[in-house]
């Protein structure tokens, strides 16, 4: 996959492998792709390149219990093969290319098949040797869909029966690397905050996705008629990606496309307005599967992509889960934080994650944070560990804030300076988590509300932030007085660490 790395993408939720395997083995292209792999043997003939000869297309269909009158069965039957081959699950000893085909009177030599090594896989290996085949499907199909279809390919030949790529404007690599941009896209649309709950994405959006700017601005017309033009070309290439499992697709609606130069204005509108139509099912529709999460994230990562997954840090150590979740959403940090405390010894794991939590480095706040959100939901069994960093000047505030919340007895009240201390490690950390919200300045004036001549002390607090923190109060405290404090302050901080 021809994405750039991403190092903040965030993590995805995929299902264990036993269910993905169960989802590829029952994927329409994929289980006929198995059948004929087990129908292939002595008698089975194969052209050069591994193709089954067109006379044994019609016994193939069959095997497949395709209907013979169904003009496109044959088509079917030559993909799933195609599928077979390219995974594996069969093996051709294609026939020697003499140039020759038969027209001379001699019978043209053909190739055998026979199943391959690796279909005993399916049913006595592992998940994960399913999911193995079940890729290089994938990668089978997704080299299918980047290729024009059949009438434009027709009609870019030439007298002499070449096909001409000028007049077909078709890069390979270029198509590959927009399909593989369109799922990259797709992926992210599916696990950023704020995706929809169903997962379905609109195709309009999602092929502005790859035309629009970043930047914005208003679109021009000839950019939305680019943004048409690749909703057909999607339209086409989900077709041929929702049998190998990969997504689910609602198709452009019929009606629409027997509009050609409608089409082209309404879909110029929907993209630019997606969110707001109420007809935007119209368009097409399009999610990833859990099967297709797993299969995109596999080819991301293939392609050095950082890609994580929930409860892929189970086996590490508290230090690489804080250092991990703390750029994740909320919700996965939580997600992952459970996964990383089952089965472990309550005492311990929390000792550890007040261990790593420690630091004076720029990440050490958010850090800080994650690691009082796993200790939210601990129970009495934490308490001695909690308790153990009471004198601890980094996690001394974060422990008695610990303990007041889970009613514990004999809480030492802290003093003033790691008051101070505490307050600017909490708003840093959420500086560093969300940046500037709304939320923020409401959290600056409860914190500073109560403590009396705050500003005048606040800047001599020892930590690395004091100066980025008071900075941040001085343009975001909802009260005035108190924000021109804060720029005051953040001026003697910087002043005293240079």
């Amino acid at each position: 996959m021809s994405a750039e790395p991403h190092s903040t993408l965030p993590p995805v939720r995929l299902h264990s492998d036993a269910e993905l395997a169960r989802d590829a083995l029952v994927a329409p292209l994929f289980a006929r792709a198995v059948r004929l792999a087990r129908w292939a043997g002595p008698g089975i003939r194969v052209d050069v390149g591994g193709e089954l000869v067109a006379d044994q297309l019609p016994a193939a269909a069959e095997v497949l219990g395709l209907d013979p009158a169904d003009e496109d069965a044959p088509v079917y039957a030559s993909q799933a093969w195609r599928v077979a081959v390219d995974t594996g699950l069969v093996d051709v000893t294609e026939p020697e290319d003499d140039g020759g085909d038969g027209a001379d009177g001699a019978e043209p030599e053909y190739g055998m098949a026979a199943p391959g090594e690796d279909l005993p896989l399916l049913t006595g290996g592992a998940p994960a040797d399913v999911l193995d085949l079940w890729l290089a499907a994938m990668d089978s199909v997704l080299a299918d869909a980047a290729v024009p279809d059949l009438d434009d390919l027709v009609d870019a030949m030439d007298a002499g029966g070449d096909i001409d790529f000028d007049r077909l404007d078709w890069n390979p690599q270029r198509e590959a690397d927009f399909l593989d941009g369109v799922l990259a896209n797709l992926y992210l649309l599916s696990v950023s905050e704020g995706a929809p709950a169903d997962g379905r994405i609109p195709l309009p959006v999602l092929a502005a996705s790859m035309i629009i700017p970043d930047e914005g601005g208003e679109p021009t017309d000839a950019v939305l008629e680019q943004v048409s033009d690749a909703m057909m070309r999607l339209d086409d290439q989900f077709r041929q990606l929702e049998p190998i499992g990969l997504v689910d697709y609602q198709p452009v609606d019929e009606a629409l496309m027997a509009e050609a130069d409608d089409l082209v204005d309404a879909d110029a509108d929907a993209a630019a307005d997606a969110a707001d139509d109420e007809d935007i099912t119209r368009y097409g529709m399009v999610r990833l599967t859990p099967l297709g999460l797993y299969g995109v994230r596999a080819r991301m990562l293939e392609a050095g992509v950082e890609a994580p997954a929930v409860g892929e840090l189970a086996g590490k150590g508290a230090d690489a889960l804080l250092d991990a979740v703390s750029f994740y959403p909320e919700d996965a940090a939580q997600a992952e934080i459970e996964q990383w405390l089952a089965g472990r010894d309550l005492p311990d794991a929390v000792a550890e994650l007040l261990a790593a939590a420690r630091g004076d480095d720029e990440a050490a706040p958010l850090r800080r944070l994650r690691c009082q959100q796993a200790l939210t939901p601990a129970g009495p069994e934490a308490e001695p560990a909690v308790r153990a960093v009471l004198d601890d000047a980094q996690l001394g505030g974060l422990a008695r804030v610990w303990l007041a919340e889970h009613g514990a007895a004999d809480v030492p009240v802290p003093d003033q300076e790691m008051v101070f201390w505490l307050t600017v490690d909490t708003i840093a950390a959420q500086l560093a988590a969300d940046g500037e919200t709304e939320e923020l300045p409401l959290l600056m004036g409860s914190l500073t509300e109560h403590h009396a001549g705050f500003f005048d002390q606040v800047w001599r607090v020892e930590h690395p932030a004091t100066a980025h923190v008071l900075e941040a109060m001085g343009r975001l405290h909802p009260d005035k007085k108190a924000a021109k404090e804060a720029r005051k302050a953040a001026f003697k901080a910087r002043s005293r660490q240079s």
